[in-house]
């Protein structure tokens, strides 16, 4: 099997990269973090399957190259590069000679000798897939995406099914604005590996780029299946059935969410407005109480609690909390306007007329903006 392909530690870049992102956050995804994850550089030493094998290469039985992993064993990477460096001088026509020394450059923050051992391991032999994967790396840390793709591309087409550089190459194709081409490559790293999360979490954030709203909500949720204990990822599934107005289809995953993350004011306040909207007046109250607790400053939590209390004809309870929405967001007509309901319902029609007055004061469909 390919080397590129070989050790699962060509996954561990994508895995911490990745599964940290969701949609709930700006593209972000500080490319510079890759230079640090990239596999220990003693595992490049092994030929890639377009190289020679392990008996007639010659400088695996150099002393050099013994050394050098005898020196990056022991955690000592300045004395290994300094290796590396002799090895590729003795043997300068040898792309694996090369390909270690750029490894080692990279593990020593030398991005830039890095990139000149990669450059000289592909002159010698063009097909090598890590090489180009680096130097995508490389690219990808100077944000300069669009040549970065190219050596993402440059990758694959050797090595079809590296999920790194399908996965890099989303993400640089996300931040160049190619977000057809983006979505594309985060779709192939699913069907090559369809139980990495990381894929999925890429391929939502790619057909969310490309106001997909259905199809990103579907790979949130082939996501959250393999993290069902994330709260973030199933928060998000949550959020995304609320964007679709599918309120019912969010309390699931939000009450999962709920229970993994019973702190999270953000959580326990749409659980509860999901709640409420579909019909469970007396979950929601609970929940969306726990939601003003952990954040008593949060508008729509107080809002809805009073949508709620409202339901259950818990009039003072409603007018409480719509108080409390109104000092929030005094710029939310709806506020007024069912503050004004409710003291009518109590009886303090003077505080009914002066709520009413505000809520008429206000454009239709005025709502401040909340937090």
């Amino acid at each position: 099997m390919p080397l590129f392909l070989e050790s699962a530690l060509f996954l561990r870049p994508a895995l911490f990269f990745f599964a940290a992102v969701t949609l709930a956050a700006a593209p972000d995804p500080a490319i510079e973090r890759l230079l640090h994850k990239l596999p220990p550089p003693e595992k490049l030493i092994k030929p890639s399957a377009q190289g020679t094998s392990p008996q007639s290469d010659p400088i695996l039985k150099d002393p050099i190259a013994q050394a050098m992993n005898k020196a990056e064993a022991a955690g000592n990477h300045g004395r290994a590069l300094a290796l590396a460096r002799q090895l590729a001088e003795r043997f300068p026509r040898n792309a694996t000679a090369q390909n270690a020394r750029g490894a080692f450059a990279l593990a020593n923050k030398q991005p830039a000798e890095a990139a000149a051992a990669f450059r000289k391991a592909i002159e010698i032999q063009p097909r090598l897939a890590f090489a180009h994967f680096a130097l995508g790396v490389i690219e990808a840390e100077r944000r300069r995406f669009v040549p970065a793709m190219e050596h993402f591309r440059q990758a694959v087409q050797i090595e079809p099914k590296a999920l790194p550089a399908w996965l890099f190459l989303s993400a640089c194709a996300e931040l160049a604005g190619r977000r057809q081409e983006s979505a594309d490559a985060a779709r192939h790293a699913t069907e090559i590996n369809p139980a990495l999360l990381a894929a999925w979490l890429q391929l939502a954030r790619a057909e969310n780029g490309l106001g997909h709203a259905r199809q990103s909500l579907a790979a949130l949720a082939r996501a959250a299946d393999l993290a069902p204990d994330n709260p973030s990822i199933l928060a998000t599934v949550g959020f995304g059935y609320i964007n679709l107005g599918r309120m019912s289809d969010a309390v699931g995953p939000l009450g999962r969410a709920a229970r993994l993350a019973p702190k999270d004011f953000l959580i326990q306040s749409q659980l509860g407005f999901c709640l409420l909207t579909s019909g469970h007046a007396e979950q929601a109250i609970a929940c969306l109480r726990r939601g003003t607790n952990l954040n008593p400053a949060y508008a729509p939590a107080w809002e809805h609690l009073g949508l709620a209390y409202q339901t259950r004809g818990q009039h003072g309870d409603a007018v409480k909390a719509f108080e409390r929405a109104a000092r929030l967001m005094p710029a939310n007509r709806a506020t007024w306007t069912h503050l004004a309901e409710e003291f009518r319902a109590l009886g303090r029609l003077p505080d009914a007329s002066r709520a009413n007055a505000r809520a008429q004061a206000l454009p239709k469909g005025s709502r401040q903006a909340t937090l």
